[in-house]
């Protein structure tokens, strides 16, 4: 049962994740997301990376609670949203923009896909305007592009 919440959630965090891209880090927290789409921001760190710490805080906390509780749902519930998180920070950070230079070179057509649905919403420099806030899934259109090459 334990493992059928973790993959549930993890899974569910996509829908989460196309939300809170869209409506909170390009909404009310662009003030921390816009160097991450304008590159203002010199050195190995931007702003947009405390929403490391603004998602990682709370994960914790629920990851504590359910230990406390003798590893209940909750702990689950918290460790499925950390998976995806690392995920995450995986396929975006050191995949996608390269922070450390690893797949660089591929040719597996979904990982070819999710990288040219986030450069479509790159290429969208303001807080509107935009497309492709999701992660993991990205539109159709993007698989074909690549799934389809014979």
């Amino acid at each position: 049962m334990n493992i059928l919440i973790v993959i549930t959630v993890f899974f569910a965090m996509e829908g989460a994740t196309w939300l809170i891209h869209k409506y909170v880090m390009h909404g009310f927290l662009w003030s921390l997301h816009a160097d991450h789409h304008d590159h203002s921001t010199e050195g190995p760190f931007e702003k947009n990376d405390y929403f490391f710490v603004i998602f990682a805080l709370p994960v914790i906390a629920v990851m504590y609670y359910g230990s406390t509780q003798g590893f209940n749902y909750i702990f689950y519930i918290g460790l499925g949203i950390a998976l995806y998180g690392m995920a995450y920070f995986f396929v975006h950070d050191i995949f996608i923009h390269q922070r450390f230079s690893f797949l660089k070179n591929t040719k597996n057509p979904y990982l070819l896909a999710i990288r040219r649905a986030h450069k479509q919403h790159h290429k969208h420099l303001g807080k509107h305007e935009g497309e492709c806030f999701g992660f993991l899934w990205v539109p159709v259109k993007y698989f074909k592009m690549y799934f389809n090459k014979k």
